[in-house]
C-alpha cells in the first residue's frame, strides 16, 4: 500500500488531483492538509485555469473519512477533523478556476463532499453517492449539508441525508448532483476535456463568473446585480478584455496573459 497523498500533475493549463490512498481513497489528516496547500498553490500558478478531482483506481473515486479516527469519541479529535475537513474543501470551492470532480467510483461521505466542493461533475454509469454519515451517528461536516441542498433541493437532500439513500449515477444526473455521466473508465478523459475548454476562456473573465454565480448562494440578487455590472466594467482594465475583443474581430485565437 502506498502512502497516502494527493498527487499532482500538470496537463497544459490544467492541474490533475489524484486521491492517492488505497483501497478506498479515504481521506487523512495529512492528506487533506495537502489539498488546501495544493490547491492555494494552484491559485497562485497563473498559468493554471483548471482543475481535475480524481480518484485512484477503478473502484472508488473516494469513500470520506476512514471511521477508524472516530472510534474512541475522541471529541478533539473530531473537532481538529472537521476543521482540517472544511478548510479544504472550501479551499477547493473557492480555487479561482473550474473544479471538475471525474466521479470514477463511488463517492461516500467525504467523497461526495469533495465533489460537491467542485464547480461541475461527471460521473461514471457504475458509480454511486451518498452522505451515509447518520447511519455511524455522525453528520456530513465539510459543506454536505449545505452544498447538497444548493444543488439538488431540499427535498433530495433530506432523502440522502436523513434517509441515507444511495443514489446510482443515472439518478444522480436526473436529480442534477451530476452534470454528466459516461461509460465506466471515461469519467476522466471526460472531465480533462471539458477543462481544456477553459483555456478558451480569458482566465481573469472566469474568475469573476465564479465569484458572481457563488454569492448567489449567500447575497440576494439585489446585491449580487449592482456588483456585476461593476465587475464587468472592471474587465477592461485587463489586458485580456482586450487581446479577446480583438482576437474575435480579428478570427484568430486569444493570447491570454490574465492580467
Amino acid at each position: 500500500m502506498s502512502n497516502p497523498s494527493i498527487d499532482l500533475t500538470i496537463e497544459g493549463h490544467v492541474a490533475i488531483l489524484t486521491m492517492s490512498n488505497p483501497p478506498a481513497n479515504t481521506w487523512t489528516k495529512d492528506t487533506l492538509i495537502a489539498l488546501k496547500t495544493t490547491v492555494n498553490e494552484l491559485n497562485d500558478n497563473k498559468n493554471i485555469y483548471s482543475l481535475v478531482i480524481t480518484g485512484e483506481g477503478d473502484k472508488f473515486f473516494s469513500a470520506g473519512a476512514d471511521l477508524n479516527v472516530f472510534a474512541d469519541g475522541d471529541k478533539g479529535v473530531a473537532a481538529t477533523m472537521s476543521q482540517v475537513f472544511g478548510e479544504a474543501f472550501e479551499a477547493l470551492t473557492a480555487f479561482r478556476g473550474v473544479s471538475i470532480a471525474a466521479i470514477n467510483g463511488y463517492a461516500m461521505g467525504g467523497g461526495l463532499e469533495v465533489a460537491l466542493a467542485c464547480d461541475i461533475r461527471i460521473a461514471e454509469e457504475q458509480a454511486q453517492m451518498a452522505l451515509p454519515e447518520a447511519k455511524v451517528g455522525l453528520l456530513p461536516c465539510a459543506g454536505g449539508t449545505q452544498n447538497l441542498a444548493w444543488l439538488v433541493g431540499e427535498g433530495w437532500a433530506k432523502r440522502m441525508i436523513l434517509c441515507g439513500e444511495r443514489l446510482k449515477a443515472d439518478k444522480a444526473l436526473l436529480i442534477g448532483l451530476v452534470e454528466e455521466v459516461v461509460a465506466q473508465g471515461e469519467s476522466f478523459a471526460a472531465a480533462l476535456k471539458l477543462a481544456n475548454q477553459v483555456a478558451d476562456q480569458s482566465p481573469v473573465a472566469v474568475s469573476a463568473c465564479k465569484s458572481l454565480i457563488q454569492k448567489g448562494r449567500t447575497q440576494p440578487m439585489a446585491h449580487v446585480l449592482p456588483l456585476e455590472r461593476e465587475l464587468f466594467v472592471g474587465l477592461f482594465d485587463s489586458e485580456d478584455q482586450r487581446e479577446g475583443v480583438n482576437a474575435f474581430l480579428e478570427k484568430r485565437k486569444a493570447n491570454w496573459v490574465n492580467g
